[in-house]
């Protein structure tokens, strides 16, 4: 790490060029929340049964990946792999993009984005997502502390009671996020101490997925030497953490097979739930899963930059996959009001809900993508973040050994 040299990323028409296309992006996004807000949500897909849309599905994957978008500072810092610590300014950094990313797409959600103010002075401490906004905003904290014990010399002493904070925090803080989820008892989806754990090991995979990309395509760009060493970790590593979610939304759907009141909602899911279940076994499972697990592992793809890109790519599609499946499809079930009954009426009780994501919600979803990866290339810009080489002989500290 002493050793290593930082630089900021050059300037130039390509980075001009690529800010004004993110500028487009965010600026669409402002214009799909300006619609909704003034026209009404009722030109989105949403309505009162189906109450999160395809925005949540957005704003969960940033702010899932953002904590594990840091998991890779956090294994040079707390548990002392030298590999990883070169890489832990922009680790940080991404973490902090992507978490800012899927908040400004919660807050422009919300139809009265001002009533935020409410929730920031007046806490419900009975309420998961009044925990959420302290876990926000101390994470943020946290970061912006730990990478500046990584720039700044006088501080260096608490670099690693910086990381190891950071590391804690970001644990509590997907936490809060799966048990939003795991804490809902009145929908059959939910209800699942499990999602805890699950989220936690989601945000794995999803940052780490987004980190490879955002790593390969900086050092591709600016023309940087990225060493196969560095790549074949990362690689190695995301595929450990793909079959860890895989085997927790195994026993999560097993478990719920298992107890006779979830059973309607794992037909509807695994069996009867048309694009719910095509998004779960062809989105989640066969594209986000095996197929990543299999080009990083086959012989003829692992060593790819381009396979391992796919992959990569993959990982983040089936994430949006599962968290539409989970989010939206938990909502689609109707509400059990009386188990052991079957109850309809004219309100459409019983009834499984229809949802269909309007273009400003997929519009608002993509601008906090924009928001994170603007925050992402004018941070690299401005500040040291970037080593300025991670070939083999410089990343690896038993390179040639």
């Amino acid at each position: 790490m002493k050793n290593t040299k930082f630089l900021e990323i050059g300037s130039g028409k390509g980075y001009y060029g690529l800010l004004a296309l993110l500028g487009a992006i965010i600026l669409a996004g402002l214009g799909a929340f300006f619609y909704m807000e003034h026209t009404g949500h009722w030109v989105t897909g949403m309505d009162n049964q189906i109450v999160w849309g395809a925005p949540h599905v957005f704003a969960i994957f940033l702010i899932v990946a953002a904590s594990g978008a840091l998991n890779v500072a956090s294994i040079g810092t707390v548990f002392g792999k030298k590999l990883y610590q070169p890489l832990g300014r922009m680790s940080a950094l991404l973490a902090i993009a992507l978490l800012i990313g899927g908040l400004t797409v919660l807050v422009l959600d919300l139809g009265r984005p001002d009533r935020l103010i409410v929730a920031m002075t007046y806490y419900n401490f009975k309420s998961i997502f009044a925990w959420n906004i302290i876990l926000y905003n101390g994470f943020l904290g946290l970061v912006a502390v730990y990478i500046w014990t990584m720039l700044d010399p006088t501080v260096k002493k608490f670099y690693k009671l910086a990381g190891f904070a950071a590391f804690v925090w970001r644990l509590i803080l997907t936490t809060g996020t799966g048990s939003s989820f795991g804490w809902l008892v009145a929908r059959q989806a939910y209800d699942a101490a499990i999602f805890a754990p699950m989220f936690i090991v989601m945000s794995f995979s999803f940052g780490l997925a987004v980190f490879l990309l955002v790593t390969m395509a900086t050092y591709n760009w600016t023309g940087r030497p990225l060493g196969d060493v560095v790549i074949r970790r990362l690689k190695n590593l995301l595929g450990v953490f793909i079959a860890g979610v895989l085997y927790f939304v195994m026993v999560y759907h097993l478990t719920n097979l298992y107890a006779t009141e979830h059973h309607g909602v794992q037909a509807f899911i695994l069996r009867d739930g048309g694009v719910f279940t095509q998004a779960f076994w062809i989105g989640q499972i066969l594209l986000g899963s095996l197929l990543p697990l299999g080009l990083l592992f086959c012989r003829f793809t692992r060593d790819s930059r381009f396979w391992i890109g796919v992959a990569s790519i993959l990982v983040i599609l089936g994430g949006f996959a599962q968290l539409y499946v989970l989010l939206i499809g938990g909502q689609a079930y109707p509400l059990v009001l009386f188990p052991g009954y079957d109850v309809s009426s004219s309100f459409a009780d019983g009834a499984v809900n229809s949802y269909s994501p309007s273009l400003p919600e997929l519009v608002l979803g993509f601008s906090g993508i924009g928001v994170a990866m603007a925050m992402m290339v004018v941070g690299m810009r401005v500040l040291r973040l970037t080593p300025a080489s991670l070939a083999d002989d410089v990343a690896d500290p038993h390179h040639g050994k």
